[in-house]
This record gives structure tokens, sequence and C-alpha cells, in this order.
């Protein structure tokens, strides 16, 4: 958005309390539009704004909020004001015009060793991420074939963390330093209960290496099973399917080549770009009107 000379401000949601600390910041900083990110945490700071917004699903407003009843009325508000909805997934969408109709009337949400084996989660430590998920059957796996490791780089935010053989926790490195040990990791691993869409997962196939996630309609959205990527329900199925694409390089080659090309058509920067600047042009002509 900067690139087409959009004046561009990134707020914490988690640093303003309610709507009328974001009217003040509005006001103050003169802005003419917004984009909210998660329907319940930045959406409903929105809430009577007077300036026009957009939002963006984030994952677990559609998958888990909705189960409130109190967080399922303020999205839903925040919906009736809201200019356009983002979805990443067909599934996304159909889930959050099935519980809020206004949805069908209002918008078309258009190593240092040769035999090492290093399996990377990158997720920051909470609940819905799940990274004990694997820990028990991977400390079982180390056990027994010594050069299976399973490194979890993230930030603890709200779930404790066990340390066991073969499980290695690091804190939060920067991009460039995440990048490189993906790239020299023989699998990235996704095990959450919920995801929107994961950007760990896209940027592992962007740079060639096999993704294992855990089967959840939001990693299934983006993965299809033995061709992008392999999806696993349980632990037990999770180390079967890594055995095997550990045994089978030109299953492993075909995974990283097919997904690669999926990230290339679906997920390029420039269609994402393209497609968000055109909707800030959409919430900057409604401003206009407003003032007209």
């Amino acid at each position: 958005l900067c690139s087409v000379g959009h004046i561009c401000s990134l707020k914490d949601a988690f640093g303003y309390e309610n709507p009328s600390e974001i009217a003040n910041l509005i006001s103050a900083e003169k802005f003419e539009a917004a984009l909210a990110i998660h329907l319940y945490k930045g959406g409903r700071l929105l809430q009577g704004s007077r300036i026009p917004f957009g939002i963006i699903f984030g994952g677990t407003d559609i998958n888990e909020d909705v189960k409130h009843e109190e967080k399922h009325r303020v999205m839903g508000a925040v919906l009736e004001e809201a200019r356009f909805a983002v979805a990443f997934t067909e599934k996304m969408k159909e889930l959050a015009a099935a519980e809020w109709v206004c949805l069908y009337d209002y918008y078309r949400i258009p190593q240092d060793t040769e035999n090492l084996r290093l399996f990377l989660l990158i997720c920051g430590l909470r609940r819905v991420k799940d990274p004990l998920y694997l820990v028990d059957v991977f400390s079982e796996w180390h056990r027994r074939e010594p050069h299976i490791h399973l490194v979890i780089i993230g930030p603890a935010v709200s779930c404790f963390f066990r340390l066991t053989p073969g499980v290695h926790l690091l804190q939060e490195i920067p991009q460039d330093d995440l990048h490189a040990a993906v790239k020299r990791c023989f699998a990235v691993v996704n095990s959450s209960i919920s995801e929107g869409m994961s950007a760990a997962i896209l940027e592992a196939m962007d740079l060639d290496v096999p993704v294992l996630a855990r089967n959840i309609p939001g990693n299934a959205a983006i993965i299809q099973h033995k061709d992008t990527g392999l999806l696993f329900t349980d632990p037990q199925e999770f180390v079967q399917l890594s055995k095997s694409l550990m045994n089978d390089p030109t299953l492993e080659r075909e995974i990283v080549t097919k997904a690669k090309a999926y990230v290339k058509k679906h997920h390029s920067w420039d269609g994402e770009r393209e497609a968000y600047q055109n909707l800030v042009l959409r919430l900057h002509e409604i401003k206009k009107m407003s003032i007209s």
C-alpha cells in the first residue's frame, strides 16, 4: 500500500481498550480509512467509526470466537458497518456467511550431519497453536532414532512448555534467520487446532521445504494431501507420514515442486498487493462520497 502512495500506520489492537480510543486516534492522525485484521480483536474497535473500514478475517475469529455468544454478537455488528470483508479461503467465507446472513447481501468476499532430520514448528506458544501436540511422540521417536529432532521457534504467549529429549525450544529470531533455518530443516510442521491461513506453511512451500500439517480446515484449504504437502490427523499418523517422506525422495521432490507452483499461482505478492490496493481505493472513494 505504501508503494503506491498511501501513508499507512500499523497499530496493535491490544494497545487499545475501546472504540472511543480509536476514534480519538483517527481524529488526531486524520486517518481516512482503516483495515481491521481479525473480526473481533480489531473490528470491535472500529464500531461507530467515522471513516470507512474493511475487515480481514484472521482465523480464530471465524473458527473459535464465533462460539462465544457475546463475541458473535459484536462481530455481527461489526460486519454490518464494514464496507467489505476478506476471507483467505472458500471454507472461511462459507463459515462466515453461514453465521451472518448479511454477508450474502452486502459482500462478495472475493545441518550438522548428513543423517540429521530436523522438523521445524514455527508458532507462538499458545493454546490454538497446540505446540505440545507432537512433543511426546517426537520424544519417543528420538529415543529410538537419535537423529530425529523437533525444533520449535516462537514466543511463549500463554502455553506452558516442557522440554523433553529430542525437542528444542528457541525464542523468536529475525525473519532472514528464520528463513535460513527453514531451508536447512527436513520439513516444516503445523500442529494448530485452528488456522486462518498459515504464513509459515506458505513460506515453507515457497522456500522448497515440504510441509506436514494437522488436518484442519485452514490447512486443508492450502494443502492437497500427498500433492502439495502431507496432512495428518493424529501424532501416530504424523510419524508414519514423516517416515514415508524420508524414505521416498521422489515423493519429496514432487511435493516441493507442486507446492512451489501452488504458491506462485495462488499466493503471489503481486496478486495480494493489487487486491488490497483495489480494496483501499474503494474505501477512499466511499470517503470522498460521504464528504461531498
